[in-house]
């Protein structure tokens, strides 16, 4: 009997403690959907005034601008896989004659891992290749890392995104098929064969 009291008096008191242990009501206004980002977070916004001065400095090719954004230890690649360092990069900013180059950049998403940060975004850059104007535009991933209290770039990689092709026809006679995606099973030269 006493061991029944023992076992009943454990579970009743284990029962009140979880019951005890009820977590505080969150507010309606702080329910945020899991794995949602929005640019009204105080890191974008934090990242988005960096990038805004690194846009600055590549436009009016300020040295002092892009060392206070670049870290010692950046390292770039480009869109099309030139990698580069800070002191190159700030070396072609110098001595660039294009005066058409102009660089914009949005930060859509940051992600903090202690003192190291990693942002993802959009970019346009306007730029002379050969004689031709190019208005390439792209996706970045840029990583940060705090030193002394700031934020600084020790890697950066672009991607150019496709360039549009409004021409439908042209596009028609290279891909040979009338569907926008092309299976080999199922193609107009398998039914001629059978």
């Amino acid at each position: 009997m006493t061991r029944f009291v023992k076992c009943f008096s454990a579970v009743l008191f284990t029962c009140c403690v979880a019951l005890a242990q009820d977590p505080a009501p969150v507010p309606a206004t702080a329910t945020v959907p899991v794995g949602v980002t929005t640019t009204a977070s105080p890191e974008v916004q934090d990242f988005q005034k960096i990038d805004d001065a690194w846009s600055t400095a590549v436009n009016k090719r300020d040295q002092f601008g892009i060392e206070v954004v670049l870290s010692p230890l950046f390292v770039d690649v480009s869109a099309n896989g030139d990698i580069t360092t800070r002191d190159q990069q700030v070396a072609q900013l110098l001595s660039n004659d294009d005066k058409t180059l102009y660089l914009t950049q949005k930060v859509v998403s940051v992600r903090m891992l202690g003192d190291t940060a990693v942002a993802n975004g959009t970019y346009k850059l306007h730029h002379r290749v050969n004689s031709a104007e190019v208005d390439e535009n792209g996706v970045f991933t840029q990583v940060f890392e705090r030193l002394h209290g700031r934020w600084m770039c020790v890697n950066s990689q672009r991607t150019a995104l496709p360039v549009n092709n409004t021409d439908k026809s042209k596009s028609k006679k290279q891909s040979g098929s009338e569907l926008p995606f092309h299976i080999p099973i199922f193609s107009k030269g398998d039914k001629k064969s059978q």
